[in-house]
């Protein structure tokens, strides 16, 4: 089903088939893991982003999880928290956690729908973007932190700028 077929579709489309259409769309190297979530790979100006989807119906929540891998030296973890913490007051949406055992940034979103309520391609596509965003805004600060030495607050500064390139 192409994105104008869902557009315009008056039927309930599942979600994980909307962000399916949406990878499809943008080009971007995906797996379908079952009937309520997928995965993707987004390649982002620094680095490319692991994608997760899933659909928990008893719940009515699409989560999105949108990781990369940083292993920071463990003297650079409380420095490192405190950034995640800083860059959590930044941002609406999201937010970040990190993954210490499998070194993974991680930012996560979830989207509470209810019970007769689908999401609509328009939303999707943005709660991705948006993650991505996300992502990019704040990883030359999270690397400051982590190999350089930085203070939390100065190396967010840069954030406070919009990141170049797109999702």
């Amino acid at each position: 089903m192409s994105a104008a077929e869902l557009y315009l579709s008056s039927d309930p489309v599942h979600p994980i088939d909307i962000v399916e259409t949406l990878a499809e769309h943008h080009a971007w190297d995906f797996d379908r893991m079952g009937e309520d979530q997928i995965a993707m790979a987004v390649e982002g100006q620094w680095r490319t982003y692991s994608l997760t989807l899933a659909l928990s119906p008893g719940d009515d929540m699409l989560r999105l999880i949108c990781t990369f891998e940083m292993d920071p030296p463990r003297t650079a973890l409380p420095r490192l928290y405190d950034a995640i913490n800083r860059a959590n007051d930044m941002v609406w949406s999201g937010a970040f956690s990190f993954w210490e055992s499998q070194n993974l940034m991680v930012w996560r979103y979830g989207l509470l729908l209810g019970a007769d309520q689908t999401a609509e391609i328009e939303q999707i596509d943005r709660m991705m973007r948006s993650a991505v965003m996300a992502a990019e805004r704040f990883y030359p600060a999270f690397q400051l932190v982590a190999w350089a030495d930085h203070a939390p607050s100065q190396a967010l500064e840069i954030a406070l700028a919009d990141a170049v390139g797109h999702a």
